[in-house]
């Protein structure tokens, strides 16, 4: 564990001692009240403007001096001067933006870089980067896991700042006030608990209302050249602003907070350069969803995605951050775009100008005559190389609809007619979703305004529910200082709480749509699995800009092309959308909305207690898991053998479930639940050695009983969507000790490791088909491998009913740290006893 000094605070703003070094925290004289965050979120009313938004993380106070004409706030001083020892150990390698950021975040330059790397070579894929990171950001449902475990290290605050953010569990039902109000209600034990944690161990504490985490993390913490950990797969959304922003499971923030380097495989670098402009009728969103559509969902897995080109300089800041935002999407470590002048302009919005000034002051220092590459530049290398490069030219792009079911099955809008019919899809539009983390912006809002304004004026309104979550309070209190609100309103749009709602599958839907009933929805949302959004199967679920979702609510109809076809008016006259147009930010800078939504920034207070009742339904401290035993595993047996596409929400539900994310035991009785037996067919079935049916839950629950331990076996992207470790830590619970696939998901692989299941791979695909549910299973060479700290091959013998042995190799991605993290049963075993 790497040595640190924790975490201490100055007036309200968090600030870290790091090798003797102060890192500024995020916000400074923001409110410190002591009310409870139900009496603060309840009060629903009155202006927030004195509550502003004020210094932040690179502050001038903080400047330390290099020279008698220079001098860096100490979070770019430790940036340069590592950015200078990885040129000194790199020479003049050429570098992308990533690595630069990256590399400038290593705990040990020289060591990590030149480590089974060809002297500095090749790092990309080779060297595993123990990285420091600046912070770390938290939503609700994730960070009560996240926060039981830390609190299991028995350490008095973070070593690094931190936030917590109450988004997820509000359910999106009849509007914004009432949701919010029983959302309070339904969920006062997490957030208290959240809230009390925040208040003992020093976090930002953001209450329910104030906003999604991605889009508050961008207006408020989001620097560039920043490496922020996010438990949310799409936490990149802070890529937009020119910081590396990796999502995470729990047990990887907590190796962050508690001061330990935290391991990352160097990715590749996936170029994607951008030329000409968008045309009227194309958003950001279309950049990503064609991207999408080429990459599939598996083709950024271990790669940071890297936009450059002239392109670039054409988009704002927010719609870089909606493409950064769904990189999540194709499976990618983080997405990350150059800084440009919307992103000076989205930070004076957002009243951070002196981090403007400061991001000069970097790329200006030293000073003139020295060479170019001493000075650190938020863009790539002149001559830096990518491991691929995908070619996107902005003036020929053409919106596009991506579903259903997955969000890379991507058609352009001008097809997508022709695509209904021939698949014999519904035309008939139930719903049209605006807003989420992934599309809330003023550009996005007031480009739907131009549209709402202009059939209002034809005497038309949306024909299909119409939705809108804004994405933050500040987001939600400048649309209506400045009319927009009322402008959907007057369609009748029925604005959602600043939360995920519906994007996270926390929707009470009010149309009568009955589950199991075929029905199509367009949202400007980032994912569509099965089932997500509604817990229906199937609702198809396709994902657009909001424009073109706003515009196809007018006519309810999946067949209707705004940019070609025609609505009738009341009076029966022809009407045809003009292009969207709006403003990039507001002309005056945010409005920070109301104040008891505000974050809640204080020193540690350890005569706080966190507040766990004994009795609770829905949190539980953690008992910690069994450790390896001391030779290989064996008597393991095939729990369910899974076929077609198994995601995080597949492995461990969202939507209702969400309630229970801080009881381990009552939530793995969601576990695998709509996972198709590959065997069978069906969904939710599994069988046990005496032939008896179950759900795959309950047969877990029933070999836990017994002391059997299992395996699953499972297909491709195994993992895929949200950074859920609830997936990992529910089968662990269970007893899960192997998981063997055709290919994992970065992040669940990661997971997995985390809470001590051994995540393999089939060396060759074909050897799925030798192995089958109830089959025992040894494992062959695992054990050593493990003591040999990665180093080693692994196979699995198989034993058939028939008492036939079938012996499969087995590839893994296993690290020196990770290898003990699985010995000692959970990373959280080894972190709890400080080592």
């Amino acid at each position: 564990m790497a040595p640190i000094e924790l975490a201490r605070r100055a007036g309200g703003a968090m600030a870290v001692c790091i090798r003797g070094e102060r890192l500024p925290g995020p916000t400074a004289g923001l409110i410190a009240a002591k009310q409870s965050v139900l009496q603060r979120a309840s009060r629903l009313s009155g202006s927030g403007a004195g509550a502003g938004v004020v210094t932040r993380a690179l502050c001038a106070s903080s400047a330390r001096t290099f020279s008698s004409v220079q001098s860096l706030p100490s979070t770019y001083e430790r940036l340069f001067n590592k950015y200078t020892d990885v040129r000194r150990v790199l020479g003049r390698q050429r570098l992308t933006l990533a690595e630069k950021i990256l590399y400038s975040h290593l705990d040990t330059v020289e060591e990590t870089l030149l480590t089974n790397t060809d002297n500095g070579r090749s790092v990309r894929g080779k060297a595993n980067l123990r990285l420091n990171p600046d912070r770390v950001n938290m939503q609700d449902a994730s960070a009560q896991m996240a926060l039981l475990q830390f609190m299991s290290c028995n350490l008095g605050r973070p070593a690094i700042p931190a936030s917590i953010h109450c988004d997820h569990l509000i359910v999106g039902h009849k509007g914004s006030d009432s949701d919010l109000t029983a959302g309070i209600e339904a969920n006062k034990e997490v957030f208290d608990f959240l809230e009390s944690a925040a208040r003992r161990y020093g976090m930002d504490f953001w209450p329910p209302g104030a906003g999604i985490i991605h889009q508050t993390v961008l207006e408020n913490y989001a620097l560039p050249g920043l490496m922020m950990l996010g438990t949310d797969s799409h936490s990149p959304n802070a890529g937009g602003l020119c910081t590396v922003t990796i999502g995470v499971g729990g047990a990887d923030a907590v190796e962050a907070l508690v001061g330990a380097p935290w391991e990352l495989k160097a990715p590749r670098i996936l170029g994607v350069e951008l030329t000409g402009k968008l045309n009227d009728w194309v958003a950001p969103k279309d950049v990503i969803l064609r991207l999408a559509g080429e990459l599939t969902v598996r083709g950024g897995t271990g790669s940071i995605i890297e936009y450059f080109g002239p392109g670039v300089d054409t988009l704002s800041c927010t719609g870089m951050a909606t493409i950064c935002n769904m990189g999540a999407e194709v499976g990618a470590t983080t997405s990350i775009f150059p800084y440009t002048e919307a992103s000076a302009r989205y930070l004076q919005s957002t009243r951070r100008g002196q981090a403007v000034e400061n991001v000069e002051g970097l790329q200006g220092f030293p000073s003139r005559g020295t060479s170019e590459d001493a000075k650190f530049r938020f863009k790539a290398d002149e001559g830096a190389e990518y491991d691929r490069v995908i070619k996107i030219n902005l003036s020929e792009l053409e919106p596009h609809i991506n579903g259903p079911f997955t969000p890379d099955l991507a058609t352009p809008l001008s097809r997508f007619r022709d695509v209904v019919k021939d698949q014999q899809w519904p035309e008939k539009l139930s719903a049209g979703l605006i807003g989420s983390c992934t599309n809330s912006s003023y550009e996005d809002m007031t480009r739907v305004e131009s549209l709402l304004e202009e059939a209002a004026d034809a005497g038309l309104k949306p024909t299909a529910d119409f939705y809108i979550t804004p994405g933050s309070e500040q987001i939600r209190a400048t649309l209506e200082r400045d009319g927009t609100l009322e402008t959907f309103e007057a369609a009748g749009g029925v604005l959602l709480s600043n939360a995920c709602g519906p994007c996270i599958g926390q929707w009470k839907r009010q149309d009568g749509v009955a589950k199991g009933t075929p029905n199509v929805i367009l949202s400007s949302y980032n994912r569509n699995f099965r089932g997500r959004n509604d817990g229906n199967p199937d609702t198809m679920n396709f994902l657009a800009s909001p424009e073109i979702v706003t515009a196809m609510a007018f006519a309810g109809s999946t067949t209707f092309n705004p940019m070609t076809d025609v609505l009738k008016t009341p009076d029966g006259k022809d009407f045809r959308f003009s292009p969207p147009h709006g403003l990039e930010g507001p002309r005056t800078p945010f409005e920070p909305g109301i104040k008891s939504l505000g974050v809640l920034s204080q020193e540690p207070d350890a005569d706080v207690p966190v507040a766990i009742s004994p009795s609770s339904e829905r949190l539980a401290f953690l008992e910690p898991f069994p450790a390896f035993p001391d030779a290989d595993l064996s008597g393991l047996r095939v729990l369910v053998k899974v076929t077609g596409k198994c995601t995080t929400d597949t492995i461990s539900a969202a939507g209702p479930w969400l309630k229970y994310k801080g009881h381990l035991p009552n939530i793995s009785t969601n576990t695998l639940n709509t996972a198709v037996n590959a065997e069978t067919g069906e969904v939710n079935a599994a069988y046990d050695l005496d032939g008896s049916r179950h759900t795959i839950p309950e047969l877990g629950a029933r070999w836990k009983a017994r002391g059997q331990e299992w395996l699953v076996v499972a297909e491709h992207n195994y993992g895929e969507g949200s950074a859920r470790e609830h997936a990992a830590l529910q089968p662990r619970y269970l007893g899960a000790r192997v998981v063997l696939t055709k290919s994992f998901a970065r992040i669940h692989e990661t997971n997995l490791k985390k809470q001590g299941v051994m995540p393999l791979t089939f060396a060759d695909e074909a050897d799925y088909d030798k192995i089958a549910a109830g089959d025992e299973v040894a494992t062959v060479g695992l054990y050593e491998m493990l003591r040999n700290g990665g180093r080693g091959e692994v196979q699995l013998r198989v034993t058939k009913a028939s008492g036939e042995e079938v012996l499969i190799p087995t590839r893994h991605a296993v690290s020196k740290d990770q290898a003990g993290f699985i010995l000692a049963g959970s990373a959280l075993n080894l972190l709890s006893k400080g080592i």
